[in-house]
């Protein structure tokens, strides 16, 4: 989370007063696989009224390996992605500025998206001095800890699936010996009733 705030002088008082703008990133470390698509999460909070034509948000990108820092995408009135540069056609717009969420999100992620990503937001008169980060690791397959959960929601699936088996057959096995139990003595009725020299 960064905050920052933005000194504002009181027409009234000549006191400087302290509005603030909060920017939040629901993770400090994303991994994406490379080929797919992954949300980099940015919301905020202002201490101003928001509306669609007041807030700007701007995601720039900087790379592990020294190099200029790059715009991603920019939002001011409406989303305008990046008509150039590594980003072009993998980055679109998923926030909804009326609900306090500048997040975007990357199609096709590619290995040199490899490095950290920022959000800044500014509504004025409340402005973002540092934005938030987010660190972007892009592998070529899932993590290790990814596969074990992936295993462990299987392996679990799939031994509720052998429990209820299970229930089922002791109940059938239970049912079907109960009748066993039931079938001598309905003969032995049926015997006595049809042989009369047995009374």
């Amino acid at each position: 989370m960064t905050i920052v705030r933005s000194p504002v002088s009181s027409p009234n008082t000549g006191i400087v007063q302290v509005r603030a703008i909060e920017v939040y990133m629901n993770r400090k470390e994303v991994e994406a696989v490379n080929g797919t698509s992954v949300k980099l999460q940015c919301t905020f909070k202002s201490s101003e009224p928001i509306f669609e034509d007041s807030v700007i948000v701007g995601w720039n990108f900087r790379p592990l390996k020294p190099g200029a820092e790059e715009t991603v995408f920019h939002y001011q009135e409406g989303p305008f992605p990046p008509t150039e540069g590594r980003f072009k056609g993998h980055a679109v717009w998923s926030g909804d500025i009326m609900k306090e969420d500048a997040s975007i999100t990357l199609l096709d992620v590619q290995f040199n998206f490899n490095g950290t990503f920022s959000c800044e937001v500014r509504n004025p008169p409340d402005f973002q001095g540092i934005a938030g980060e987010v660190i972007l690791k892009v592998v070529e397959k899932a993590s290790i800890s990814d596969i074990k959960i992936l295993a462990a929601s299987v392996g679990g699936a799939i031994a509720v699936v052998i429990v209820i088996l299970i229930i089922f057959v002791l109940v059938r096995r239970r049912l079907s010996l109960r009748d066993d139990d039931e079938e001598p003595e309905v003969e032995l009725r049926e015997s006595l009733r049809k042989d009369p020299t047995v009374w």
